[in-house]
C-alpha cells in the first residue's frame, strides 16, 4: 500500500509506539492521566449500571409481578376507557364514567374467553393491595399490605417467605423489618385498627421488596382501605396485544407476559397511549448534551496541564524529529499518540472499575431501598458511548499541548534552552466574545423566564465557562504583573506561572468552570428555596401542635387525657369553631363596610372560623400590639379577621353567615362588630378569623369544639404525642407547626456541591501544582545552589497552588453568577399565575446567594489546598543543571 493514506499509517504507529514508551516511562504522570479519565468513566458506568439494574422493567422479573399467571388485569372504580403501553408501568391514561364499579371480574374473563387447553372458563385470583394500620405499643402503624388467596398457584412468585407459611384466611406474615420495627414476632396477634385480629403465621415479604421493608401479607378477605389496588391474576393462556386492547376498552389496565416478552411495534398502539408515553422533549435533550459538553470541558481542563508537562518532556525527542525532517503535523501526532495510548487504557479501566464497583455497591444500596433491585444489568450501547467520551477527552486534553508542542523553536530546545510558545493574541479576543455571547443567552433566557428560557440559559453557561477558558492566559499575566510586591516564594510562582501559560492555563480554568458549576447551582437551589420559604404558610404559631377530627362523636376528653399521659408539662385548650357537617356548609363572610371581601384565601385545621373569647395560645403568631388590638376587639364582642396584605381595612367589620346545601343557600345572619386585622404570613391566611361568642350569636351560629390546641416544649414529644393519640382515635389528625424546614434533600445536594468542588479543586490544583514543581527542579534547584532555604521550595509550591485555586475560584464565582442569576427567573417565576393568563403577583423571581458556600469555595478551598500542598511537598532537592 502506497500513497498518502500509508504515510498517515506509518505516522500513526511512529506516534502510538514513541506514546506508549513515553507513558510506560513516565508512569506517575501517566497514573496521574489514567486517573483524570478514567474516574469520569467509571463513575457515569456505575450511575449508568446502577440505574439499569435498579428500574426494573416489566420483562426482567415477572414472577415478581405475575406469580405463574398469564396477565395482571388491573382495574379501578369509575373507569370505563384506558389507553395503555405494551408495560402499563410505562405509561397509560383512562377516562372515567362518574360512576362507582369498574370491571369485575367476570366482565375480564367475558372479553378474555375460555382457557386455550380445554376450553374451559380461564383460572383467575383476585390481588389487592392497599394500607393496613395496625395496633402497636405507642398506637398505630400504618403498613402496605398485600392481600391474595395463597393457596391458589397464580400467586406463585409473588412472596418470599423467610419462615412459617403464607397466610390463610384471618392470618398475616409480617416482613423481617416489620418485626423488628414493633417487635412482632410468629405466633402473635395483630390488632387492626378497626378491631379485627390476625394471627402471624410467618416471616417474609412481597417479592419485590426487601426484608427490611415494613409489609404485610395477608389472606383474601382482609378489607385493605387508603390509597391501593385491585387487580386479577389470570391464567389458561396466552393473553395478547388484541386481548390487551379489548380490555382497554372496558376500563382494565393490563400486564401480559406475552406482551412484555415481545412487545407490539409503535405502529399497533393507538394515538391515546403513544401521547401518554414518556417523550424526551428537545428542550432536555439540548440541556442534557450541553450538561455533557461541561463534563467533557471539565475533564479535558483537568487532564490538560499533564499533558502539557509530558509535551515539555517531550520537547528534546520532537527536536530531534524535526532536524530529522519531520513536520510539525508528525510531531502533533507524537504528542497526541501518548493521548491515545492513555485514553484508550483509562476508558476500558474506567469501564472495568465502573462495573466492579457497581458490582461491591449493589448490596450496599439495596439497604436503602425498600424495592429490591432488578439482575445486574450492563447496557453495551450505553457504556461504548462512555469508553468513548473517556478517549475523546483525553485526546482533546492534548490537542493545545501538541499545538504547542509543534512550534517550539528547535534550536533553542536542542541547545538546552525551553523554547516556550508566546500565547496568540486571538485568544483573549476570542474570549471575551464568548463572555459577551453567553452574558446575551444569559439575558434572553431570564426575559423569557417560563416559557422556554431554560435552553438559552443552558447554553449561557456553556459560553460563559467557554469565554473563561480563553481569557485565563491573558488573567495569569495579568496577575503577574501586579506581583511585583509579593514575597519572593509568591512571585516566583505567579510569574512562572505565567511564562508557562500551557500548563497553567488548563489548571485555572478547570478550578474556574468547577467553582462556576457550584456557584450556579448552588444560586439556583438556594433560590428556589427562597421561594418555598416565602409561600410558607404556618397553619399555627410556631411549637404548637393541633388534634383536629371531623367525626360526629370524637371523645375529645380521651384524646385530651392522652396527650396529658404523653406529654404532661404541654397545655391542652379545646377550640370551637364553625363546623361544616353532613351536605351543609357553613360559611362567613367578612367585609369593610361598603366594601368588598378583604381576603382572597385561606385554610384551617379547625374550619374558616374560630369562636373565642380572646387569642388562644398557639392557634397563630401575633406581635404584642395586635394581639392586644385582637383581645380589645374580641372583648367587645367584635373579631379578629385576616386581610390581604394591601387590602383596605376599618375599625368595623360587616358580617354574614351562610349555609349550604347541595341546592339552596340560607342566610343566617349578619351583623356589624368591631374588629382588629392582621395579615398572612404566606401565600394564604391559616384562617379566616376569630369570632367573639357574642358576635357568633348575632349572626345565629352555634360553634362546636373542632380540636384542641396544645403548646409548651413539644419538640421532644410530639411524635409521641401522635402515636398515642392515633391509638384513642384513628380518624384524628395530628399538625406540628415547626415552621419552614429546609428540605433534606437540599441540604444533602448543598454538602454535595460543596464536596464534588473540593475534588475537584483539589484534584485540578494539587495536580497542575506538582506538575509545575516537577517542571520548574532547573529553576529550584538554582534557588537552591545561589543560598534559598529548604523552606522556600514548600513555600514555591504552596504559591503555585494559591495562584491557580485562587484566581481559578474567583473567576468561576463572577462567571457562575450569570447563568445562576437567569435561571432563577424560570425557576422561581409564577408558573401558576402565568398558567392561566393572570397577571403574576408578587416579585417576578426569586434571587439568594448561598454565601457561605460561595466563600468557602472561593476562599476557603484555595487556602486548604495551599496548605495541603505546604505540607505534602518536599523541602530539599538535589542540585542539578538548568539544562536537565
Amino acid at each position: 500500500m502506497s500513497g498518502p493514506l500509508a504515510g498517515t499509517r506509518a505516522d500513526w504507529r511512529l506516534a502510538l509506539r514513541i506514546g506508549w514508551r513515553d507513558a510506560w516511562r513516565h508512569r506517575a504522570r501517566s497514573v496521574l492521566v489514567l486517573v483524570m479519565v478514567a474516574l469520569p468513566v467509571a463513575a457515569v458506568t456505575l450511575a449508568d449500571t446502577f440505574f439499569a439494574t435498579q428500574d426494573v422493567s416489566g420483562g426482567e422479573v415477572l414472577e415478581r409481578r405475575l406469580g405463574t399467571a398469564d396477565a395482571e388485569v388491573s382495574v379501578e372504580r369509575s373507569v370505563d376507557r384506558a389507553w395503555q403501553l405494551p408495560d402499563p408501568d410505562d405509561g397509560y391514561s383512562s377516562r372515567g364514567s362518574g360512576r362507582d364499579g369498574g370491571p369485575t371480574l367476570e366482565d375480564v374473563l367475558s372479553v378474555l374467553g375460555p382457557a386455550a387447553a380445554g376450553g374451559g372458563e380461564r383460572p383467575a385470583t383476585q390481588v389487592s393491595d392497599g394500607s393496613l394500620r395496625v395496633r402497636t405499643e405507642d398506637g398505630l402503624a400504618y403498613v402496605w399490605t398485600l392481600a391474595a388467596d395463597w393457596s391458589d398457584h397464580l400467586t406463585d412468585g409473588l412472596a418470599t417467605l423467610e419462615s412459617g407459611r403464607l397466610p390463610a384466611s384471618g392470618e398475616a406474615v409480617i416482613s423481617p423489618g416489620m418485626a423488628e420495627a414493633y417487635g412482632f414476632a410468629v405466633g402473635d396477634t395483630l390488632t387492626l385498627a378497626r378491631g379485627e385480629e390476625l394471627t402471624v403465621v410467618g416471616l417474609g415479604q412481597r417479592a419485590d421488596s426487601t426484608p427490611g421493608a415494613e409489609n404485610l401479607l395477608v389472606g383474601p378477605d382482609a378489607g385493605l382501605r387508603g390509597y391501593g389496588s385491585t387487580s386479577y391474576l389470570v391464567g389458561g393462556g396466552t393473553v395478547t396485544w388484541r386481548d390487551v386492547v379489548a380490555l382497554n376498552r372496558i376500563g382494565a389496565v393490563v400486564a401480559s407476559r406475552a406482551v412484555l416478552t415481545d412487545p407490539p411495534p409503535d405502529s399497533a398502539l393507538e394515538p391515546a397511549a403513544r401521547m401518554g408515553s414518556d417523550v424526551v422533549s428537545g428542550p432536555v435533550i439540548t440541556i442534557a448534551a450541553l450538561v455533557v459538553v461541561m463534563i467533557l470541558l471539565e475533564v479535558v481542563l483537568l487532564a490538560g496541564p499533564a499533558f502539557a508537562v509530558g509535551a515539555r518532556r517531550q520537547a528534546r525527542t520532537l527536536a530531534l524529529l524535526a532536524a530529522a525532517g519531520g513536520t510539525p503535523r508528525q510531531a502533533r501526532r507524537v504528542v497526541l499518540g501518548t493521548a491515545v495510548v492513555l485514553g484508550s487504557v483509562a476508558a476500558v479501566l474506567g469501564l472495568v472499575l465502573g462495573l466492579l464497583l457497581t458490582l461491591a455497591a449493589l448490596p450496599v444500596l439495596q439497604h436503602f431501598s425498600d424495592q429490591r433491585f432488578g439482575p445486574f444489568d450492563v447496557e453495551p450501547l450505553h457504556l461504548l458511548p462512555v469508553a468513548a467520551f473517556g478517549l475523546l477527552s483525553a485526546v482533546l486534553a492534548a490537542v493545545v499541548p501538541a499545538w504547542s508542542a509543534s512550534r517550539t523553536d528547535t534550536v533553542a530546545v536542542l541547545s538546552g534552552r525551553r523554547g516556550d510558545v508566546r500565547t496568540g493574541r486571538s485568544a483573549p479576543v476570542l474570549g471575551a466574545v464568548l463572555l459577551v455571547a453567553g452574558v446575551g443567552a444569559a439575558w434572553l433566557g431570564a426575559s423569557r423566564g417560563t416559557s422556554g428560557g431554560e435552553v438559552p440559559i443552558a447554553f449561557s453557561a456553556v459560553l460563559t465557562v467557554l469565554g473563561t477558558v480563553f481569557l485565563v492566559p491573558l488573567v495569569v499575566g495579568l496577575v503577574a504583573r501586579v506581583a511585583r510586591g509579593l514575597p519572593l516564594p509568591l512571585r516566583f510562582a505567579v510569574r512562572d506561572a505565567a511564562r508557562h501559560r500551557t500548563r497553567t492555563a488548563p489548571a485555572v480554568a478547570a478550578v474556574a468552570a468547577t467553582v462556576a458549576g457550584v456557584v450556579t447551582l448552588g444560586i439556583a437551589v438556594t433560590s428556589d428555596e427562597a421561594e418555598n420559604e416565602a409561600g410558607y404558610t404556618p397553619q399555627l404559631a410556631l411549637g404548637a401542635l393541633a388534634i383536629t377530627d371531623d367525626g360526629p362523636s370524637t371523645d375529645w376528653a380521651a384524646l385530651t387525657r392522652a396527650v396529658g399521659e404523653a406529654a404532661p408539662a404541654a397545655e391542652v385548650t379545646p377550640v370551637q369553631a364553625l363546623w361544616s357537617s353532613g351536605r351543609t356548609t357553613v360559611d362567613l363572610e367578612v367585609r369593610v363596610p361598603g366594601q368588598g371581601l378583604v381576603l382572597s384565601g385561606y385554610s384551617s385545621s379547625f374550619g374558616g372560623v374560630v369562636v373565642a373569647d380572646s387569642v388562644p395560645a398557639g392557634l397563630v403568631d401575633l406581635d404584642d400590639e395586635e394581639r392586644a388590638a385582637a383581645d380589645e376587639a374580641l372583648a367587645a364582642g367584635g373579631v379578629l379577621a385576616f386581610a390581604d396584605p394591601g387590602a383596605t381595612t376599618a375599625p368595623e367589620a360587616w358580617l354574614r353567615a351562610l349555609a349550604y346545601e347541595r341546592r339552596s343557600t340560607e342566610r343566617l345572619g349578619s351583623a356589624e362588630v368591631p374588629a382588629a386585622w392582621t395579615t398572612p404570613v404566606g401565600e394564604y391566611a391559616p384562617f379566616q378569623a376569630v369570632l367573639s361568642p357574642q358576635a357568633a350569636a348575632s349572626l345565629g351560629v352555634e360553634p362546636t369544639t373542632t380540636g384542641l390546641l396544645v403548646t409548651g416544649d413539644l419538640g421532644s414529644v410530639a411524635d409521641r404525642i401522635e402515636e398515642v393519640v392515633g391509638g384513642v382515635d384513628e380518624q384524628a389528625v395530628v399538625t406540628y407547626e415547626q415552621g419552614y424546614q429546609l428540605p433534606r434533600e437540599t441540604v444533602i445536594l448543598q454538602l454535595v456541591l460543596a464536596g464534588l468542588g473540593m475534588i475537584l479543586m483539589l484534584g485540578g490544583t494539587l495536580t497542575a501544582t506538582f506538575l509545575a514543581l516537577a517542571d520548574a527542579r532547573p529553576d529550584l534547584a538554582t534557588l537552591a545552589a545561589v543560598g534559598a532555604e529548604p523552606r522556600t521550595r514548600r513555600a514555591v509550591a504552596a504559591g503555585y497552588a494559591l495562584m491557580i485555586g485562587l484566581v481559578g475560584a474567583v473567576l468561576g464565582a463572577v462567571v457562575g453568577f450569570v447563568p445562576g442569576w437567569a435561571i432563577t427567573f424560570p425557576l422561581t417565576g409564577p408558573y401558576e399565575l402565568a398558567t392561566f393568563g393572570q397577571a403574576p403577583e408578587g416579585p417576578s423571581h426569586y434571587f439568594d446567594v448561598p454565601w457561605l458556600l460561595v466563600g468557602g469555595v472561593v476562599v476557603g478551598l484555595p487556602l486548604l489546598v495551599s496548605a495541603v500542598v505546604w505540607v505534602s511537598a518536599r523541602s530539599r532537592l538535589p542540585l542539578v543543571a538548568r539544562t536537565d
